[in-house]
């Protein structure tokens, strides 16, 4: 089993589950996953701002180089269980623990639509529109690619405020749905700060089900482990 740890970020107790992150939105979801869950684990901060990701240790774990990364020594039939891609660590949690994910064929369908939502739509869209809102804002006078990102972000907003009319949450019960998209409706208030220019305030379920979601002490305590600072 020992083999399985990277030597540039040890397990301190190798008998529970590895998170190998950084308190970005990917990151945040699984981490919060875990402390709504109450799972026993180590987080491990992959610092991305000093290329940590691409540290031939850390490839090992994941060939694509990103965050985050989950090692649960435990796996089924009590084998360790590696993964990539945040979206799939959540939905390994909730078979892991039978928690905060629909049981039903028909509710899971629709759970899954909306995680894929998440995967397909919210994070690429959310991050382009960042990344030209923020970091490129002054390395280019071309405003197709921002206009494009903020349209298209607005729109994916609506989708969500439509949804939410009548719910306190993106399925009938909070799951692991709201785990992954709350933290990147959030980063648009509090890292990119363009609540004003998509309108958030204009967003009524949006902002009550920011309220309930944000509030719980799961979520408190998750979404900042592995926070620079």
């Amino acid at each position: 089993m020992s083999n399985w740890f990277p030597a540039r970020w040890p397990a301190q107790d190798p008998d529970v589950i590895q998170l190998y992150t950084m308190a970005t939105p990917n990151g945040q979801k699984v981490s919060i996953c875990l402390e709504e869950m109450q799972l026993p684990y180590e987080a491990h901060l992959i610092n991305i701002m000093k290329n940590d990701q691409f540290d031939p240790d850390y490839l090992k774990l994941s060939p694509n180089g990103k965050i985050p990364t989950l090692l649960d020594p435990h796996g089924p039939e009590d084998e360790p269980m590696l993964l990539m891609e945040s979206v799939v660590m959540l939905q390994y949690l909730a078979d892991k623990t039978g928690r905060f994910f629909p049981q039903n064929y028909r509710s899971r369908m629709e759970g899954l639509q909306w995680l894929t939502f998440q995967a397909a739509h919210i994070g690429p869209m959310f991050g382009q529109f960042g990344h030209f809102h923020v970091y490129a804002k002054d390395k280019t006078t071309d405003t197709y690619a921002r206009n494009r990102y903020l349209n298209e972000t607005k729109r994916l907003l609506k989708v969500l405020d439509t949804r939410l009319a009548g719910r306190d949450h993106i399925l009938d019960d909070y799951s692991i749905v709201d785990m992954a998209i709350m933290p990147w409706v959030e980063c648009l208030e509090s890292f990119y700060k363009a609540a004003d220019v998509l309108e958030l305030d204009a967003l009524p379920n949006v902002k009550g089900w920011r309220a309930r979601v944000t509030s719980r002490p799961g979520y408190q305590r998750g979404k900042d482990v592995g926070r620079l600072g």
